[in-house]
Order: C-alpha cells, then structure tokens, then sequence
C-alpha cells in the first residue's frame, strides 16, 4: 500500500497549479496525420517535471473523463488502468501506468473538503482514466511519483469547481501538484474545420487575459465564463460539454493568489490548445 502522505506543515517550496491539454485520446502513443500534430504539446508535457522547484510527492489530477454527483476521488493504492477511448489502435489498449495510487492522501483531501462544507467520496475501484495516465505517462514516464485521480462535478457548475479546488489550495505547500486535465478547446465537431480557427483563437485571448487577473476578478470571470467571453465561449464548449474546461476552475481555486500564466499554445486539428499556470 502507498504510504504517501502530507502534513498540514508548509514547506519552502510550494508547488504551482497547472491546467494541461490531455491531447486526442492516445495521440501521443499512435501514428497521427500529420505526424508531427501533437509533437509540441508532447515537448511540453515532459517538460513539467523540470520545470517544478522539487520533485512533487504527490499528484492530485482533475480528470475531465470523470464527472460524479459529488466530488470523488480514487482510493486505491495500486489503481489498474480504464480505456475510455474508442476505436484506436489495439496497441493504445495495451498501454500501462503503474504509479502507485495514494489512499492516505484521498482521505486527507476529503478532510480538507469536508473543512470547506464540500462532502466527497473515495471509489476504490476505479483506475486510471485517460485523462490522467496519457498525458502523466509522457510527462512522468518513469510512474514513480503517487497520483490521486479527482472527478468532476456532474453539476458542472462553473462556480462550484472554483470552490472546491479553493478547498485543495493548502496541499501545494505539502509538496502537492496540483494537475487540471483537459483542453483548452473542445467542439468535437470544430476540431479539423478552418471556421474552429478564429473561434478558438478568441477564446483563448480571452483565457489568458483572465488567468492573469487578480485572484477575485479571475475567479468572477471564470465563474461567468460563458457568458463574459461572448460567443466564443460556447463555441469553443457546447452546453453540457465544457468537462474539458473545468479542471480549469478547479486549478484557478486551487491557485489562491497566484498569479496565473499561459505557459504553452499550440495550433492543433485548426485549434489553438493551450496550457496555464499559476505560481
């Protein structure tokens, strides 16, 4: 069993938050066209680990393929691997993670939530969604540190993200990084049109002005999201599909007064994808 745990204690180093794009669903690990499509968001994503001030002790990553009435976390110390991709090579169903899961740290985030009024579940069953085990088995390929999978909320209540990742915020001085998982775009039916082009690129604009806001304004914003963004907002997440955005919020909350960045962009399938962080 995984004997990860944290302390209330500060350290001298507190971890940033980051909020990644995950990719297409094992993009990185099959032949795509044009090969070099997700080349830059792969160089990225290994890129993280150097560019943190400590090797994390833990990973606490909000999946957006995960969605859950209440926050719920997985509580398995050696958690097995869910393929909830379709029709990809049979190769990409074959892929492992082995990082260790880290149950005492599940049972002190559900202390932290329940501090906050946020009631939260362990699943000691589920594994490892792609939304986790993709994009950490390029940026921690060696699957040593211990990562503890978080939901969603089914709500997907923009508001009540932000909430709950203000919950998480004292686990970044407990050597924690803190990992939102989604796409900074996602229309499924955008991706590859040229009309996708300038749509993404505006919300993204839009995204990037707001992270570095000051703390309460960013939040407000976020929190308003589709609709203090216009139109792009929606286009870029349909009603009922901005689970990609969300781990977003959860990251913002999370961020406290951070100052937020964006640290990666990339032009994908006629999208602009990026990625943020707060420090």
């Amino acid at each position: 069993m995984s004997t990860i745990t944290t302390t209330p204690t500060a350290t001298a180093t507190r971890m940033p938050a980051l909020f990644i794009p995950h990719g297409a669903g094992p993009c990185f690990f099959m032949d795509w066209n044009p090969a070099d499509a997700w080349d830059k968001t792969a160089a990225f994503l290994r890129s993280i680990p150097g560019s943190l001030p400590a090797t994390p002790k833990a990973i606490v990553l909000v999946t957006a393929h995960w969605l859950a009435p209440q926050p719920t976390l997985t509580g398995a110390a050696r958690p097995g691997m869910l393929f909830d991709y379709y029709g990809f090579p049979p190769h990409t169903y074959e892929l492992s993670y082995p990082a260790p899961g880290a149950p005492a740290l599940a049972e002190r985030v559900r202390g932290l939530l329940a501090d906050a009024g946020i009631a939260a579940t362990v699943d000691t069953q589920r594994g490892y969604d792609h939304g986790t085990f993709i994009p950490l088995k390029v940026a921690f390929p060696h699957a040593d540190v211990p990562v503890l999978q978080v939901s969603l909320l089914g709500s997907l209540d923009a508001q009540a993200h932000i909430d709950y990742g203000r919950a998480l915020a004292p686990l970044r001085d407990e050597g924690v990084l803190i990992i939102g998982s989604g796409m900074s775009y996602h229309n499924m039916r955008g991706y590859g049109d040229p009309r996708s082009t300038p749509v993404s690129a505006e919300f993204d604009r839009w995204l990037t002005d707001t992270v570095a806001l000051p703390a309460a304004e960013r939040n407000t914003r976020l929190a308003q999201w589709d609709t203090a963004s216009g139109p792009a907002g929606r286009l870029s997440h349909p009603p009922r599909a901005e689970e990609h955005l969300l781990p977003l919020h959860v990251v913002a909350g999370a961020a406290g007064d951070s100052v937020g960045r964006k640290v990666f962009s990339d032009q994908v399938l006629a999208t602009t994808l990026s990625a943020f962080r707060f420090d």
